[in-house]
């Protein structure tokens, strides 16, 4: 089939790529200049595992192409995906000005019958706003005549296995009351759903209100765990045991039970605002919600707490070793990541930062540019060199099973506090090394 997609950021990008590698014809197109020019070189915007071969691959195949030619893209798909951002607001309601943007783009090009698709994460009733941009769109131009469809066909990719999600879903949920649209999008993902049914039809506002759910209830589990950490450090109560506990009862599972620093990244500090907002909107107290982002905001600040007691305020002077600066491993990804409210606390106070991260450092470097109280270094073990403790933000495998006697050497102090509790407190105790985590009592 022949797909044109909107947007080539981090959606778009792994999205089309996928769906190429299947045999689709995909067309991307994006109003980043660079960026395009960058992409048809081969240089690929974003580390996400598996994603750079499979563009490149596909790139010299002829599948996937890279655009700033929105006329001619329109006309390349019969299908036109829109994976554009939806940035927060200042009131952190979502932005639809890009989506409504492409839609009004769409309505001015297409020249045939089309199905627009929603990728983007929007608010309920944003495609029905696409709808009548591109209805008047059409309109001024006197091509009424022509039809298209307006589907919902949220993603559910996880930063670090995007690839893996998209090329093995585990349901792909599409929102249209149309036979047609609904046998075009089987069509469509035909390929990823052959062992079983994986697709879940329902309604369009549904299908956009099923992203928001699913998101909402992934931070709620993260700041449950977060608040219960927090309880068991006041209580005498080791958190991790209490973890496996919990994780071992079918009805909660393991997966999201991780205390730590809280939840960063491009989706879920943006959606549990934007659906704070909706709520707000149809005048519902969205109470649950409030209380899940003003716990993750908290706990974004609970080393830095742990780390200024210790000091007892006196952090002036200090250099601290800071392994991790993505809000989670196997992106480089520093949106609203944990790391960042750590080293901004800590440069307000006085204190240096040594700092690394496998993926992030170009990221971290083009956020705060050269600053005297930042060092970025190029191992892990060089971080170390001279800081008076460890602080870990990011649980990479490569932190897991460090030279303990190598970091108690490097250290003027020693002492780590980590902020993902990768490391057993009996093992760090026997190499001599105090050690405060998360919801587990100081060894």
């Amino acid at each position: 089939m022949n797909l044109t997609v909107f947007g080539i950021g981090y959606v778009g990008l792994v999205q089309a790529a996928v769906l190429a590698e299947v045999g689709h014809q995909v067309v991307c197109v994006d109003i980043d200049v660079k960026k395009v020019e960058r992409l048809n070189q081969g240089l690929i915007p974003i580390f996400e595992p598996g994603l750079e071969n499979l563009v490149k691959e596909n790139h010299a195949a002829g599948r996937i192409k890279f655009t700033t030619d929105a006329a001619a893209a329109v006309k390349h798909g019969e299908i036109q995906m829109i994976a554009v951002g939806t940035p927060p607001g200042e009131d952190g309601s979502a932005d639809l000005k890009y989506v409504l943007a492409v839609a009004e783009a769409i309505g001015r090009e297409m020249d045939a019958p089309k199905i627009v698709v929603g990728k983007s994460t929007v608010p309920v009733g944003t495609c029905e706003k696409i709808k009548a941009r591109i209805a008047a769109t059409l309109k001024a131009r006197g091509r009424e005549d022509l039809a298209f469809d307006v589907a919902s066909n949220p993603e559910f990719l996880k930063e670090g296995s995007a690839v893996a999600d998209c090329t093995k879903p585990d349901r792909i949920i599409v929102g249209t009351s149309s036979e047609s649209t609904e046998a075009v999008m089987r069509e469509l993902y035909a390929p990823f759903n052959r062992n079983h049914e994986k697709m879940i039809v329902m309604d369009v506002r549904s299908a956009e209100f099923t992203k928001y759910a699913a998101n909402c209830m992934l931070a709620t589990k993260i700041s449950f765990m977060n608040e219960m950490a927090n309880l068991a450090e006041e209580l005498g109560a080791d958190i991790e045991e209490v973890r496996k506990g919990i994780g071992s009862d079918p009805r909660i599972g393991y997966h999201f039970i991780y205390p730590g620093l809280g939840y960063g990244g491009s989706c879920f500090p943006k959606d549990v605002r934007a659906l704070i907002k909706a709520a707000e909107g149809v005048k519902f107290d969205a109470k649950l919600l409030r209380a899940v982002e003003e716990r993750n905001n908290e706990q974004k600040s609970v080393l830095f707490d742990k780390v200024n007691r210790y000091f007892e305020g006196n952090l002036k002077g200090k250099t601290f070793a800071l392994w991790g600066l993505a809000f989670k491993p196997d992106t480089d990804d520093m949106r609203e990541a944990p790391a960042r409210v750590l080293m901004e606390a800590l440069w307000k106070a006085g204190a240096k930062v040594q700092a690394y991260d496998p993926e992030a450092m170009q990221e971290c470097q083009a956020i705060y540019g050269l600053r005297e109280d930042l060092l970025l270094c190029g191992t892990k073990e060089a971080a170390l060199r001279g800081a008076d403790a460890l602080l870990i933000a990011t649980e990479w495998k490569s932190f897991r099973a460090p030279s303990f006697d190598a970091v108690k050497d490097a250290l003027t102090t020693p002492i780590i506090f980590d902020g993902r509790n990768l490391y057993d407190p009996k093992v760090i105790a026997r190499h001599g090394i105090e050690y405060h985590s998360i919801g587990r009592m100081a060894a």
